[in-house]
């Protein structure tokens, strides 16, 4: 499983999203959207029929090749022609290491898939029953075949490269923050990573140097607004012992290999939903310290004064000497009546 993860995470891909629809109010008959490495970088729709770049180095490729934006305009309103095809997926990935090309275009119809695009086999895969009768005839139109091959093999790989080559800056990796998060002192421990980029990562637990899968919730990643994301992965400690904490940490690792981020649990640096840091036995002995103070400062400053008097009868008090009322204070502290 390690070495698909590792070999999924030196792919670059670039996809194209088209969606048709018909008699909904306020939304595009069509909208085109290009997606290069999960983030999106251009959108198209029916309404204004031009593509417009989401990215400032998307829009200073197009801008160096008006060429390329007029193709890419055209194909996107070419595929919503089809008053069969609802949504449409095609693109291409490409492996940094070995160079190999794996194109994607499939169909679908009514939010089901419908129809996918068999690459190596050269023939188009029904995956509905009503979507036999498109297969035979897509299939036997071998201009269409030989044009999807080209697509997916020499002009998405362009299109690709031409992404990798002008997005380099915004392809940067980025180390991101990570922090021991828990909720209350019996809930899991989570160790959260927000702020890196790109989104293909890996985070895990593991215990003296060996990767846990028992008592371990995996997140999802997501996507922050800042064009980078953030992940978590659970750890359920309620049945550690404190002795043995030392021996788990979290382990980050980006996309290069090399950013590695090991974190160490440690009950002292877990932030909680309070605010701060676990410091629970710290926050006791605190609170227990300023309890006693508190009980010191009434015993000697307001507990003289109302010491002092004492219930004569209904009507009025008697004036006592502190000597004499020595216990009495401390009495009335106990029962809670201080002040009478």
């Amino acid at each position: 499983l390690r070495s698909v993860l590792k070999d999924w995470l030196y792919k670059h891909s670039l996809k194209y999203f088209v969606t048709g629809s018909s008699g909904v109010p306020n939304i595009p008959e069509f909208m085109g959207v290009v997606v290069f490495n999960g983030i999106q970088v251009g959108y198209c729709d029916s309404n204004n029929k031009t593509l417009k770049p989401k990215q400032d180095w998307a829009k200073k490729m197009l801008e160096t090749n008006p060429e390329k934006k007029d193709s890419l305009q055209s194909l996107f309103f070419f595929l919503s022609s089809d008053v069969h095809i609802l949504q449409r997926i095609s693109g291409c990935e490409q492996d940094e290491n070995t160079g190999e090309v794996t194109g994607l275009t499939q169909y679908g119809y009514n939010g089901e898939d419908f129809l996918e695009f068999d690459l190596k086999a050269q023939m188009w895969i029904a995956l509905k029953p009503e979507a036999d009768i498109i297969k035979l005839r897509w299939d036997a139109d071998k201009v269409r075949i030989k044009h999807k091959a080209n697509s997916l093999t020499q002009i998405c790989p362009e299109w690709l490269k031409m992404c990798v080559d002008n997005g380099k800056s915004s392809l940067q990796t980025t180390v991101p923050s990570v922090s021991l998060l828990q909720m209350t002192p019996s809930s899991p421990v989570s160790c959260h990573a927000t702020g890196f980029y790109p989104d293909r990562a890996m985070m895990f637990w593991r215990k003296d140097g060996e990767e846990l899968h028992e008592g371990v919730d995996p997140g999802e990643i997501l996507p922050n607004n800042d064009e980078t994301f953030q992940m978590s992965v659970d750890l359920n400690v309620l049945s550690f012992r404190p002795e043995d904490w030392s021996r788990y940490e979290c382990v980050f690792q980006l996309s290069d290999g090399e950013d590695v981020i090991i974190t160490r649990l440690n009950e002292t640096v877990i932030r909680t939903n309070r605010g701060g840091k676990n410091t629970n036995g710290e926050k006791s002995s605190f609170n227990s310290f300023c309890f006693l103070l508190l009980w010191i400062v009434c015993n000697s400053v307001f507990c003289p004064v109302f010491s002092r008097f004492k219930p004569l009868n209904k009507n009025g008090y008697e004036a006592v000497s502190m000597r004499q009322d020595k216990e009495g204070c401390f009495s009335s502290f106990k029962e809670g009546s201080v002040l009478g």
